[in-house]
């Protein structure tokens, strides 16, 4: 009996943990198999490149435990960081706590708008989330070229790249704020109420309403969550490349799902948390990485990213 009972536990643990097995074995075959990948500048550049997905990813985590998707953030990131340009470029002498609070400001303003149209439309409305969020999709993203005429808003001051380019104690600030993001949402999500009516919710509306749970306030919350880190993204991103663009990231959105999916957070809601997304975000981050490595093209490395989508879901369909 006893030993039925570990063989079960023993076969769970392995189930629930197996995107973070083929995460080491993958890491360990990159180390061996690529050539440049073990160098420390290398490794850096992998965490740097994870840093502006994995905020993102944090806000479609809360949405896709919710049984939702988010579908806008790509284009909620491309509006926000046209929005703190331009703000920025009217202060041309701006120091860094400056720029800083106009990148706050903003992502609160315009990623916490565009999730609160998300969030009522959804929750309040019963507009289905694919279709709301596609909504705002196209709606962010052609407000960003109306407001720029489809040109990239330059001359920002220096300051402005200190979030994007600059380092503390060696480590880049993009790097820390994905840290600070990621344990944030953690501790939102395993230590608080509100992270515990999330994964009810997911599971079952109606049951988490007869316990009292208000499930109308959560699905509009995580989707004000998923707008602001959105928004922080792509001012992130605006720092980095020193300009603000009607383009920038584009497709981020199926990065973002690639990463909560591939990490095994369950599609459909309820299961899953943030340490799963991580490790998905960092597969993702690794076979990018690779490939560039080994000279393969930026096409197949789309192709791949559809691939493990459609690889990930089926992998949640079998632990059901």
């Amino acid at each position: 009996m006893n030993h039925n009972v570990k063989q079960n536990q023993a076969k769970a643990f392995a189930v629930n943990h197996t995107m973070l097995f083929f995460a080491v074995i993958l890491f360990a075959a990159c180390m061996i198999g690529v050539p440049r990948f073990a160098t420390a500048g290398n490794l850096m550049n992998i965490m740097i490149q994870v840093s502006i997905n994995a905020l993102i990813a944090c806000g479609m985590t809360f949405v896709i435990l919710s049984d939702g998707i988010d579908l806008s953030v790509g284009s909620v990131a491309a509006i926000a960081g046209v929005a703190g340009a331009s703000a920025i470029k009217m202060m041309p002498n701006a120091s860094v706590p400056v720029c800083l609070l106009v990148i706050l400001v903003t992502a609160v303003a315009v990623g916490g708008l565009c999730g609160a149209v998300n969030g009522f439309c959804i929750a309040k409305l019963n507009v289905p989330p694919f279709i709301a969020t596609l909504a705002m999709m196209n709606a962010a993203r052609g407000l960003a070229y109306v407001f720029t005429d489809a040109k990239p808003v330059f001359g920002l001051p220096e300051s402005f790249g200190w979030l994007g380019l600059r380092s503390i104690g060696g480590i880049p600030v993009s790097i820390i704020l994905m840290v600070l993001v990621i344990a944030a949402s953690y501790i939102v999500l395993q230590k608080t109420c509100f992270g515990r009516y999330i994964y009810a919710v997911g599971s079952n509306k109606e049951v988490a309403k007869l316990t009292g749970i208000h499930v109308t306030g959560t699905r509009f919350s995580v989707y004000v969550i998923s707008g602001i880190l959105a928004a922080l993204a792509g001012l992130v991103l605006a720092s980095k490349l020193q300009n603000g663009q009607a383009t920038a990231a584009t497709g981020y959105e199926l990065n973002a799902i690639a990463a909560v999916a591939m990490g095994g957070t369950s599609m459909s809601g309820g299961r899953g948390g943030i340490p799963q997304t991580v490790v998905g975000l960092f597969v993702i981050g690794i076979i990018n990485n690779a490939l560039s490595l080994l000279g393969v093209s930026s096409y197949w490395q789309t192709v791949a990213m559809g691939a493990i989508i459609l690889a990930a879901v089926i992998i949640d369909q079998f632990r059901k």
